[in-house]
């Protein structure tokens, strides 16, 4: 009735945008992502014939209004599926998080992963991770991409059996470090999603969206570190277009983000450097790079006065044993 797991978030490398159903979070489109460790989410959940109400505290607080509601989506999706005669008891669920939220990290991904991944353990629920994938996704989208961890295709579908993540096997696993430049600036992704498809670029972006997915898991394959990360950073340049032009024009980047860009684009086409920026819905940067140049690219990002550090490739989420358990 109790379980604990871990999850790595994501880094978006061809990102969605936009749900054709808000309810399921079943996005207009493909997306694939890398996980970054070690940052990570850890969550403890158990089943209590004592407790009426359920009760999410996510670092020290207690999740109410939207908040909560995505999780008991969570929740009350295990319970519908669970035949575990306990899954109909009260939940209490503690998450902590290893690095800052709503800046762009993806906490929502790691979050609702290794809630999901508790969650199915805790009710019995003997499950692949593409399909306890399909849980995390009523949190979150990308949440789907960090069950199944490293890089991850989350294909877009009307139900379970078509929406739902899966690994793809790469040579770029070992060689990558993903430099973090941190930026706060409080974002709100869930209002983006919901006018996605009000902007203009919308509908441009859908049409190249096929495209995009197929030369991001033909680079992956081919391990070709250029290609991948260059396509990677022409996406986030897309997403953002497509953000800043629905009807709330939202603009995420700061200042201190627009150096980064500019230093990284300086250090490829100047130093011959291989390093590429990308960032999803929130003003902080990711900087894709070798691990030969990984504490280069960091230097120079904090010449931009930009806290930083390295990370690099996350694995899928996992259960730990019961020492490890949050309560």
């Amino acid at each position: 009735m109790k379980a604990t797991a871990k999850a790595h978030p994501i880094q978006g490398l061809v990102k969605y945008h936009g749900m054709r159903d808000e309810q399921l979070r079943l996005p207009y489109h493909d997306s694939i992502s890398v996980c970054t460790a070690p940052s990570h989410t850890k969550t403890t959940v158990e089943f209590d014939f004592e407790r009426e109400e359920d009760r999410y505290i996510v670092d020290g607080e207690e999740l109410d209004g939207r908040a909560k509601e995505r999780v008991d989506d969570v929740v009350d999706y295990v319970r519908k599926t669970s035949e575990a005669p306990h899954a109909v008891y009260g939940v209490r669920l503690e998450s902590e998080n290893s690095f800052p939220t709503n800046v762009g990290l993806g906490s929502s991904s790691s979050g609702f992963a290794a809630a999901a991944m508790a969650l199915a353990e805790a009710a019995e629920l003997e499950w692949s991770r593409p399909e306890i994938s399909t849980i995390a996704r009523r949190g979150s989208s990308s949440a789907a991409r960090s069950v199944t961890g490293a890089f991850s295709h989350l294909y877009a579908g009307l139900n379970d059996e078509d929406c739902r993540s899966e690994r793809i096997e790469t040579g770029l696993e070992d060689d990558l470090k993903v430099v973090i430049g941190l930026v706060p600036s409080y974002k709100e992704t869930e209002q983006a999603h919901e006018e996605a498809a009000d902007s203009h670029m919308f509908q441009a972006r859908l049409a190249h969206m096929h495209e995009q997915i197929a030369e991001m898991r033909d680079s992956l394959r081919e391990a070709d570190f250029e290609r991948t990360f260059e396509l990677a950073e022409h996406d986030s340049l897309s997403l953002a277009a497509t953000t800043m032009t629905g009807p709330a024009g939202w603009v995420y980047w700061q200042p201190a983000t627009l150096r980064v860009f500019n230093a990284v684009r300086k250090l490829r086409n100047e130093e011959g450097i291989p390093a590429y920026f990308s960032t999803d819905t929130g003003a902080s940067v990711y900087v894709n790079t070798t691990d030969e140049h990984a504490e280069l690219v960091k230097e120079t990002l904090e010449d931009c006065g930009v806290k930083s550090a390295i990370w690099e490739v996350g694995g899928p989420a996992r259960l730990l044993d019961e020492s490890e358990a949050l309560f």
